[in-house]
C-alpha cells in the first residue's frame, strides 16, 4: 500500500505524517475549541493527550493516513487530514481540519485537500475518493466542489447542529474522471 514517503508540498502548505510528537497542547486545544469543531462530531467529545494518543494508534498497521498540514511560511502545524482507505475497494474517504483559525479563508484548506486528493488518485492508485460535510459548512462544500468532486448523495436531516436537523452532503471523485 502506497504511503507518502516524504512531504507532499504545495505553494502554501506541505502534508506529512502526523506523529505522536504532534500531539501537543495546541493540537488538543483545536479539538476542544467549539468554533474549530463546529461542524465536526468531535464537538461531542472532550479531548486529552491520552484520547489523542488512542486515536493516533488506530492508524497503526492500516492503509489509512493521518497527516499534519504544515504552513510553509511559518513551519508550524496548522491542521490535520485523514484518508480512510479500503484497499479491497480502491477507495479513500478524506477528512480535513484547519485547527489554527489564523489560516481560515486563506486557501490553505483547499490546497491541502487538492494535494492529498491528487496524491491518492495519481500515486496511491485509489480509484474513488470521497468526502462529506454538513450542508451549512459552506467552506468545505466549496473546497470539495472546486477540487472536481461531484455531489453523490444527500442524507436529509441526518445530523443536528444547534438544535436544527441538517443534511449531510457526500462528494466523490473517480480516478477515471481526472
Amino acid at each position: 500500500m502506497s504511503r507518502p514517503t516524504e512531504l507532499i508540498r504545495g505553494t502554501f502548505v506541505a502534508l506529512g505524517e502526523f506523529t505522536v510528537s504532534d500531539i501537543t497542547d495546541d493540537y488538543v486545544g483545536w479539538l476542544n475549541d467549539p468554533i474549530v469543531v463546529r461542524f465536526s462530531n468531535q464537538r461531542f467529545k472532550r479531548h486529552s493527550i491520552e484520547s489523542c494518543l488512542a486515536y493516533h494508534s488506530t492508524f497503526a498497521n492500516t492503509p489509512s493516513l493521518f497527516l499534519k498540514i504544515i504552513s510553509l511560511d511559518s513551519g508550524k502545524s496548522i491542521g490535520t487530514m485523514t484518508a480512510h482507505r479500503s484497499t479491497a475497494h480502491g477507495t479513500a474517504d478524506m477528512g480535513l481540519l484547519i485547527g489554527n483559525s489564523a489560516y481560515w479563508q486563506k486557501g490553505v484548506g483547499k490546497e491541502a485537500w487538492n494535494l492529498l486528493l491528487n496524491w491518492l488518485i495519481s500515486e496511491a492508485g485509489v480509484r474513488k475518493v470521497t468526502g462529506g460535510c454538513m450542508a451549512p459548512n459552506v467552506p468545505m462544500t466549496r473546497i470539495m466542489k472546486s477540487s472536481g468532486m461531484r455531489l453523490e448523495a444527500v442524507r436529509r436531516g441526518q445530523e443536528v447542529l444547534d438544535g436544527v436537523p441538517q443534511d449531510l452532503l457526500y462528494f466523490a471523485k473517480f480516478r477515471d474522471s481526472v
